[in-house]
């Protein structure tokens, strides 16, 4: 509903003026702000200039025109702060990149509000301050006046704030920044006008994706020519050319498991911070434990179209950002995707879920098969109802009935698939459930959001229906390593020619109508010991297997050449065609599939804008909470709200408090039983349990002999043995999880246990020993 919003003119609001608050720690200094930038214009009118940095003669005068305008002011100040006021005329001078880059964003976003008429103005005036980022108790320990004065252009102006010692240490800051998308290419663009890592440090960056002409419009360190090339190396030579003397280096990886030995011990060690610019939870988990385990600080920021957050994670003194969660999104009922779709969003999820059923999990089980019979099919019959049989079905289909050996295969198979979903499901549900099938209260049961669908008919003249063959049938190629065939009219020629049985519905097929009815038959369900026994006699043995190739996909929306997109759009709409829903093309489609809000360039810089702000006082090496700001945004309202992080709860054990960032530190290849001794011993601690990831070192319940025969094991012995791996050359510790009892027998939470391999580089590793 459009609102009609009134303002008063520029001499009534000067004289009246309304404040939009964003930190009510703050609450009064906007009415003092907005007479001081009177005050600042009166000073320049005067003397031509504007106050000269942490200049004593210039302050005082400051303070003594401030008196005279808040006097007879229309809003006027009771009680002004002195100590706000020298600080505003010590650095009023000054210019830092954040701080444009916060009031830029919020700017630029109100005169997209004025051109467009979309979204909430700020009514009427907003102050901003970060005098945080200043050296701690800046009035009593100010240092001489020389000491913001310098020849260096570039940075000038930002040392008339902080100094010239201060600017040195930025630029000995060693920097991990996590992507290269948006707030990843405005990261780099501000630590490079900062004069970050530009004298003897390093900002190092890795981002895996390739640029699409899709980013050029939010990540402006792009351009035209760029699309294909690797985002990282763009951004780092992008912001380079910015300033020569930043340092930064690229890297193409992605953060996980799988590259720990890159950023490993070393690595971590030299890093001052890690600045996260990522795009989704699992990513952002994984940089945060870490940060925990290094002890490093995290600068952690997100946006959402105008919506945006910033969290800054302190060391023994903050919470984690895996403390705490956004409630889970809101899923779609495994019915509703299965029988029930209504809208779009229903068709693509269902094609996601193809994409991991078909190209992924089976692959992955596969593979697991492959590397250790025995231990998989162990694994396999302890889950839970029908899962192992359906474990082993979906096995023995990706190593023996749908096993390609040809191209031709995979044309065969992508066919027969979309004859099943698109044909054959469909007319079993209206087989179940007639067009004019009744519910038991006399309502048709194909009304309000139950949509009653059609089956499509197979017609390779239809490039919808050949684009789902021809991306099926290159994908399966690829999960079995088979050269694919990327001329469609070859594809559409196998096609044709794929002999299809005619289907035909069945009695006795249970169609479950809602999540409940479907939970309650899983829950029922459960394995019959003989057929399990079948299914994996069937399985081929080792011998048969050898050499076998199969690999699982893994869903990349980003990558045009990969078909990954063109499966899913052509699956997604086949499912809409079935129930009547309007399509989407692929833009569309991957925006939805991707989870993808497109960033907005405003809230990009607004946030960035504040993550640096906080790197400023990471740099000033400030340990008091209230000197941070965790920030939440939403420029559409407008809405800017700042607090102090959240302090890392404290747990104790006996007399000793610990926190999440606390650790036992045990160095030495010692014996398990040597390992229980030193924490009863040195801790008093009664060690009842030893797990290391997914593997269980020791427990109460584990057979005597084994226990027995560990207890004179090196620790690292028991870990290969029981992995069945080799401890990598790269790890330099282990981590256990322990639980314990105290000398009471109480059950007790408490630190995971750091077991050195190498010698700590760094006594600051773990506080506890």
């Amino acid at each position: 509903m459009p609102q009609t919003t009134h303002f008063k003119s520029m001499k009534a609001s000067m004289a009246s003026p309304d404040f939009v608050i964003s930190d009510f720690a703050k609450m009064e200094r906007p009415g003092v702000l907005h007479v001081a930038f009177e005050v600042l214009d009166r000073f320049r009118q005067s003397h031509q200039r504007l106050p000269r940095p942490w200049n004593e003669e210039d302050t005082n005068e400051f303070l003594r025109l401030f008196k005279e305008v808040n006097e007879g002011h229309p809003a006027r100040v009771e009680e002004a702060d002195e100590k706000l006021l020298k600080l505003f005329s010590f650095v009023c001078c000054g210019d830092v990149c954040p701080m444009q880059a916060v009031i830029g964003g919020i700017s630029a976003q109100e005169v997209m509000k004025a051109c467009s008429g979309k979204f909430q103005p700020i009514h009427q005036w907003f102050y901003f301050d970060a005098t945080e980022c200043l050296h701690t108790d800046p009035l009593s320990t100010k240092p001489p006046e020389t000491t913001f004065q310098s020849e260096q252009q570039r940075y000038q102006s930002q040392i008339a704030i902080f100094g010239k010692d201060f600017q040195d240490k930025l630029a000995r800051q060693n920097y991990f920044v996590v992507g290269a998308g948006a707030i990843g290419c405005e990261l780099l663009k501000n630590l490079s006008m900062m004069g970050v890592s530009c004298g003897g440090g390093t900002v190092y960056v890795t981002d895996m994706d390739t640029i699409e002409k899709s980013n050029l419009n939010r990540q402006f360190l792009f351009r035209p020519w760029d699309v294909q090339k690797v985002k990282s190396d763009v951004a780092a030579a992008a912001s380079k050319k910015m300033n020569p003397h930043f340092h930064v280096v690229a890297h193409q990886n992605r953060v996980g498991s799988e590259t720990e030995h890159v950023y490993d011990d070393g690595f971590f060690e030299k890093l001052d911070a890690v600045a996260n610019a990522l795009d989704n939870i699992d990513a952002r988990m994984y940089m945060d434990r870490r940060c925990v385990y290094y002890r490093k600080p995290l600068l952690e920021s997100g946006t959402l179209g105008t919506k945006g957050n910033v969290q800054v994670v302190i060391p023994h003194l903050t919470e984690s950002y895996s403390s705490s969660q956004d409630p889970p999104e809101k899923s779609i009922p495994i019915c509703t995707l299965k029988n029930f779709p209504n809208a779009i969003e229903h068709t693509l999820q269902w094609a996601r879920d193809m994409f991991e059923g078909v190209f992924t999990q089976p692959a992955d089980s596969a593979q697991q098969y492959l590397s250790d019979p025995q231990r998989y099919l162990e694994r396999t019959v302890k889950l839970g109802g029908s899962q192992p049989f359906e474990e082993l079905n979906t096995l023995k289909r990706a190593l023996v009935d749908e096993r390609p050996r040809l191209f031709e295969d995979c044309v065969n198979w992508a066919r027969k698939h979309f004859e099943a979903n698109f044909n054959n499901q469909i007319r079993q549900l209206l087989f179940n459930f007639p067009p004019d099938q009744l519910t038991s209260s006399g309502v048709p049961f194909w009304s309000g959001p139950k949509r009653c669908p059609h089956h499509v008919v197979f017609d390779v003249s239809i490039p919808l229906h050949v684009d789902y063959v021809f991306a099926a049938a290159n994908l399966k190629a690829e999960m079995y390593g088979i050269p694919q065939n990327r001329d469609r009219a070859a594809v559409s020629s196998m096609a044709s020619a794929v002999a299809v049985v005619e289907f035909t519905p069945r009695a006795g097929v249970t169609i479950h109508v809602n999540d409940s009815e479907a939970e309650a038959s899983s829950n029922h369900g459960g394995t019959d010991h003989d057929d399990l026994e079948s299914v994996a006699k069937s399985l081929p043995s080792m011998e048969q297997l050898k050499g076998t190739v199969i690999r699982p996909l893994s869903f990349e929306k980003d990558d045009d050449s990969n078909l990954h997109m063109d499966f899913i759009v052509a699956c997604s709409n086949l499912r809409a065609e079935n129930y009547d829903i309007p399509p989407a093309d692929k833009h569309k489609s991957k925006l939805i599939a991707g989870r993808i809000i497109p960033a907005i360039a405003t809230t990009t810089s607004l946030v960035v804008g504040l993550v640096c702000l906080e790197l400023y006082k990471l740099a000033q090496g400030h340990m008091k909470l209230e000197m941070y700001k965790n920030g939440f945004v939403n420029l559409a309202l407008p809405f800017f709200g700042f607090s102090e992080p959240i302090l890392a709860p404290k747990k104790k054990y006996g007399e000793t408090e610990w926190t999440l960032w606390d650790c036992f530190n045990v160095t030495g290849d010692i014996t398990l039983q040597e390992f229980l001794d030193h924490f009863k011993n040195e801790h008093g601690l009664q060690v009842s349990m030893v797990t290391q990831g997914v593997c269980i070192i020791f427990s109460p319940f584990m057979e005597k002999e084994k226990a027995q025969s560990r207890l004179a094991m090196k620790m690292t012995d028991i870990v290969e043995e029981v992995s069945k791996k080799k401890i990598p050359s790269h790890e330099g510790a282990l981590v256990f999880e322990i639980c314990c009892e105290d000398e009471e027998g109480e059950d007790i939470d408490v630190p995971y246990v750091r077991y050195a391999l190498k010698k700590p580089q760094r006594s600051s590793a773990c506080s506890l020993s």
